[in-house]
């Protein structure tokens, strides 16, 4: 072991000293190019010294970034290595390539194709490799290898040493964010990173398969291999919440890629609406807002006047004497006409022409003639009076999308938009519609709102300026200063297309799908209209109850694109005693879940009580998790509980979170906290279970449930499944069932 750490350490030395080399002939090349930009402005700079100052910015640029990535990576540069049978070749494999001053290669990046053997071959297909070899490092120092034989009949002569890579990386403590797994990455999940990119690459799995970490390398990956393409079209990723993507946040940078762009579901519509949101409504809300009947409701909502009293919604104009009216009828169809053929904001011109019309169409004949009327000067007669202004100013102002929105506010208003909503379902939506107003004039809308005011902004069209306003002036050396982010830079140098305000990318990366409602994928959808996309996650996890829409959202946004699903068979997070704990709970509502297998066992059952003293006991199990684990502890609580949760977070390691938010996340331990509590606040049962499934999974070493000691739940969904020890057994039955006597 010694020896073969030392070979290894001594070429991981040789690339360092290669990078040094390179950084200081970038820092040369960077000083050489400063220098140029000096003048006395007495002279011009030549067309060829301003090509060769970029080229060597360029060149700065990138080898500083790289190097920069290098430093902040503590799993190191070289992780990986390939002893192959032909020649003897032998390829070290990196998050970065880099080669010598021949040209040689010293390491290869990850994601070329030489580097594909690394993560598919096996011992029934070896890909021409004799030994693989992954490198465990802090910095530039090796700390230890683990060898697959992969073909036992080749006569080379190799020492195979170590453990095995994945079970020691699957066994490290976790902490608050994510890591790249490129060193473990397995054949099933490289598949799936390696598809082509055009169309939609879905990536299914159940908890704990690294649906997530596998859809970032594969963004890594199409940046790689699509460059020019994805750079200039632009990456985005977007994940349930803002902690999920703090969790994510240094991933893609470890490999290499700083320009993609990461939003949380209620951060998407920002680019437009110039804000976002991280508060969620309670479920049943939720889901009523991420119904696709929710069109129809806005559409609604748009075209009804502003005005409930016909008569405030009558025209009145007198030109020449002659009093001339429009009715309420007739403004009403000249409004749906219009709509028909404009969006809302972009409409008021059309309307103006099309009620001048009808107004001169209304005009006595003699009356033309008397004054010798023109319909120029007609239309310049009616636009000059103050009641045709403050007329059209009622009828059709400029709307934005919060403007309507909060209309529902209005018990009356509901109604009138959606009498097909019963009273509970029509309160709901008009308790959820903020009022209050900050002192900025904001109102705190939730992620579902967010997809309804994106859905609005895109049927009223951009609010036109104010006719008055003045474009700013900008002072040259002023005192302020402008971060450009190498994101800014790329979106800066993207084609902008004018009628379409919204930010739109090449790539789409959508995680935890399966709680994407549909007015979300819709929002979602005008960010990609021309996007490949990347699709993660599992139906066994999903919150929105109603199936058949989301699949109606999902096939308008897919179309006729090449589609192919990836299937992750192997979870890797949770260990057997706690994965079949939360298998034999879900499948009492979704028998057919995809399950996949534990790959590790930990030799600790979870811990399941039920007490009359529900935080004493949550406190007891927090105490004993902090000596049992090293690194993070999830408290997993129902919305209603998390702020009493916060309290008992007095150990930093302890981390206090909803269901919801903890959707994607990982802790080392975790205890779980009221699962009837959990079931019950979700609004409908099945949904409730699987949130419950998702809570019980975080956990990669230790699991706790806490729950009131309390009647059978009445909950009746029953199930005829293996794991669920077989027919009639609710949820409660088969968690309590485990109770930790």
């Amino acid at each position: 072991m010694e020896a073969e750490i030392a070979k290894e350490q001594a070429h991981v030395d040789r690339v360092r000293a290669q990078l040094e080399i390179d950084e200081n002939k970038a820092r040369m090349l960077a000083e050489a190019g400063q220098d140029m930009y000096r003048s006395d402005r007495t002279s011009w700079v030549r067309e060829e010294d301003g090509t060769a100052m970029f080229e060597r910015d360029a060149f700065s640029y990138n080898a500083a970034k790289r190097l920069a990535i290098l430093d902040a990576e503590h799993e190191g540069l070289v992780f990986g290595r390939l002893d192959l049978t032909d020649d003897d070749e032998v390829r070290h494999i990196g998050r970065i390539g880099v080669r010598d001053a021949n040209y040689e290669a010293l390491v290869i990046d990850w994601r070329a194709r030489a580097a594909e053997p690394f993560y598919r071959a096996t011992p029934s297909d070896p890909m021409g490799v004799i030994r693989r070899r992954v490198l465990r490092c802090r910095d530039d120092k090796v700390l230890g290898i683990e060898d697959d034989l992969l073909d036992a009949t080749s006569q080379a002569d190799l020492p195979i040493v170590g453990e095995g890579a994945l079970m020691a990386a699957l066994s490290r403590a976790r902490d608050t964010r994510m890591h790249s797994i490129v060193s473990t990455i397995q054949a099933e999940q490289d598949e799936a990173i390696r598809a082509p990119y055009q169309g939609v690459t879905r990536i299914m799995g159940g908890p704990g398969t690294g649906k997530t970490v596998v859809a970032l390398h594969r963004a890594a990956f199409l940046l790689y291999s699509h460059r020019t393409r994805l750079e200039n079209g632009g990456v985005i990723v977007i994940g349930p919440s803002s902690v999920f993507m703090s969790y994510i946040e240094r991933v893609l940078p470890s490999l290499g890629e700083d320009s993609v762009t990461l939003r949380s579901v209620g951060q998407v519509p920002s680019d437009i609406l110039g804000f976002s949101s991280d508060h969620l409504d309670e479920p049943r809300t939720a889901n009523i807002k991420g119904s696709l009947d929710m069109v129809d409701v806005l559409t609604r909502l748009v075209t009804m006047p502003l005005s409930a009293d016909p008569e405030a919604m009558r025209l009145r104009v007198t030109v020449k004497g002659e009093v001339l009216t429009l009715d309420p009828d007739t403004l009403a169809s000249t409004r749906h006409r219009i709509l028909k053929r404009n969006r809302y904001n972009d409409g008021r011109e059309a309307a103006e022409a099309s009620l001048k019309d009808q107004l001169w169409n209304s005009l006595p004949d003699d009356v033309i003639a008397a004054h010798d009327l023109t319909k120029e000067h007609f239309d310049d007669l009616v636009s000059s009076q103050a009641s045709w202004r403050m007329f059209l100013n009622a009828w059709w102002p400029s709307l934005s999308a919060t403007d309507v929105l909060a209309r529902l506010a209005d018990p009356a208003v509901a109604e009138a938009v959606a009498p097909e909503w019963d009273d509970q379902t029509r309160q709901l939506i008009v308790n959820s519609i903020p009022t209050e107003v900050d002192r900025r004039g904001h109102r705190r809308w939730s992620v579902a709102d967010m997809a309804l005011l994106d859905e609005l902004a895109a049927i009223l069209g951009p609010v036109p300026p104010e006719p008055d306003a003045e474009d700013p002036v900008f002072i040259e050396g002023g005192d302020t200063a402008e971060l450009v982010t190498v994101s800014d830079r790329l979106s800066d140098a993207r084609q902008i297309d004018e009628d379409e305000p919204r930010n739109t990318y090449a790539h789409v990366l959508v995680d935890e799908a399966q709680d994407i409602s549909p007015m979300q994928w819709r929002m979602i959808g005008r960010r990609g209209p021309q996007a490949s996309w990347t699709i993660v996650g599992d139906p066994a996890q999903a919150a929105f109850p109603h199936h058949d829409q989301t699949r109606t959202a999902i096939d308008e946004l897919v179309g006729n694109a090449p589609s192919r699903t990836f299937t992750l068979t192997k979870n890797y997070r949770s260990p057997a005693e706690v994965f079949n704990l939360a298998a034999e709970v879900v499948v009492t509502v979704q028998p057919d879940a995809d399950l996949p297998q534990a790959v590790r066992s930990v030799g600790v059952e979870p811990t399941v009580v039920r007490t009359d003293d529900l935080w004493a006991q949550v406190r007891s199990q927090l105490d004993q998790m902090l000596q049992e684990v090293d690194g993070t502890i999830g408290l997993v609580c129902p919305d209603s509980l998390v702020d009493q949760a916060r309290i008992l977070a007095t150990d930093p390691r302890i981390i206090p979170v909803t269901t919801m938010e903890a959707k994607g996340l990982e802790y080392d331990g975790a205890v779980v906290v009221d699962p009837e509590r959990i079931v019950s606040e979700t609004g409908n049962a099945t949904g409730g279970v699987r949130m419950l499934y998702v809570a019980l999974t975080r956990a990669t070493q230790r699991l706790a449930v806490v729950g009131l000691r309390q009647p059978e739940s009445p909950q009746t969904v029953q199930a005829d499944h293996p794991h669920a020890g077989g027919t009639g057994r609710t949820w409660s039955d088969a968690l309590w069932t485990h109770e930790t006597r």
